[in-house]
């Protein structure tokens, strides 16, 4: 669905002001109570009093790691599916989460790494190889880097790494209990200063997709048209898959893997935006942080005081849209 000029920044506009909202009541809202009074006073004159320290050092990091992270895997899926012409393509199609996985559980049960900060390097460095893992074993075709072979070969790097992840663990059973929450995915209890270390990544992966979205909707219409029209769809294809890195990859090593955003917010975006990757990838990065901010606020009620990890809620939120999805492309193929 096309829509104008006017109304595509309208959208823009208001779910930008909806995921400043949301990062209010993420702020405002959990088990310690607080009131908007105490945030602002948080800011203007601090008192190291319970409230003040928990909005400053705890729910702040949290909301604004939650609409980093949310932007994040919805825009990775966006070029994904633009890529891989599959529409349950996500961050997780290219190995991005399993590659994190497996180069944490390797970090903890042959090096004993147990801060945060580690696991943020290694999930970022095993991203990274994932991808051109993926991309190595997808060019072997003598047709070069097609969709299809992407897709099988991201694929079969998810299985081979979940595999050896689970065989580590299973041999490990200390190691399990180290990486178990987060390996389910979780904004909770995350130190700022990891955002702050990704955040270059991230911002350069937007600044690439947003120079490069012209070019992403001639890839759109296929690749025979693209190269007709002398986009080199070659070297295009290898710039999305580091703009996947420095976004899934930076987000995986802040939050760790967390699923379903990826898949579900470009199916939402294009049908209130359309196609045009001008329009589609700002909108899809502000309602991909709108979804992961409210799907950690919802986490925060559903079993209080304790808390479910925000991968666990995607999930569930995730699920049927993923089997509607499939219906429908089985429907339609």
């Amino acid at each position: 669905m096309k829509q104008s000029k006017g109304f595509s920044i309208l959208l823009i506009t208001g779910s930008f002001i909806l995921m400043l909202g949301l990062i209010l009541a993420s702020v405002r809202f959990g088990y310690q109570q607080t009131s908007f009074i105490q945030i602002v006073r948080s800011f203007t004159a601090f008192d190291g009093s319970n409230a003040h320290l928990v909005i400053q050092s705890v729910r702040i990091p949290r909301a604004l790691i939650a609409a980093a992270v949310g932007a994040s895997l919805a825009v990775a899926g966006v070029l994904m599916q633009t890529l891989t012409k599959n529409p349950l393509a996500s961050p997780s199609i290219f190995g991005v989460n399993a590659g994190a996985g497996l180069a944490v559980v390797i970090g903890v049960t042959l090096f004993n790494v147990t801060s945060l900060h580690s696991f943020a390097l290694l999930a970022f460095l095993g991203a990274g190889i994932a991808i051109v893992a993926v991309f190595g074993l997808g060019s072997l075709d003598r047709n070069g880097l097609s969709p299809l072979q992407l897709t099988l070969a991201g694929a079969a790097m998810t299985a081979l790494f979940g595999s050896v992840t689970q065989g580590l663990l299973v041999l490990n059973e200390s190691a399990l209990e180290q990486v178990l929450f987060w390996l389910a995915g979780s904004v909770q209890g995350r130190d700022i200063a990891l955002l702050w270390t990704a955040l270059p990544y991230i911002a350069a992966g937007f600044a690439i997709a947003l120079f490069f979205a012209p070019s992403f909707n001639v890839l759109a219409m296929g690749e025979d048209v693209a190269s007709g029209l002398g986009v080199k769809t070659g070297m295009l294809k290898i710039w999305i898959g580091i703009i996947v890195v420095l976004l899934a990859g930076g987000s995986v090593a802040v939050a760790g893997p967390i699923g379903f955003i990826g898949i579900m917010i470009p199916h939402l975006a294009r049908k209130l935006i359309g196609i045009d990757h001008r329009w589609l990838i700002p909108l899809s990065a502000f309602l991909g942080a709108n979804l992961l901010l409210l799907a950690d606020l919802v986490a925060r009620y559903v079993i209080m005081p304790q808390e479910v990890p925000v991968g666990v809620m995607t999930a569930l939120i995730g699920t049927p849209i993923f089997i509607y999805i499939a219906r429908r492309v089985g429907t339609s193929s």
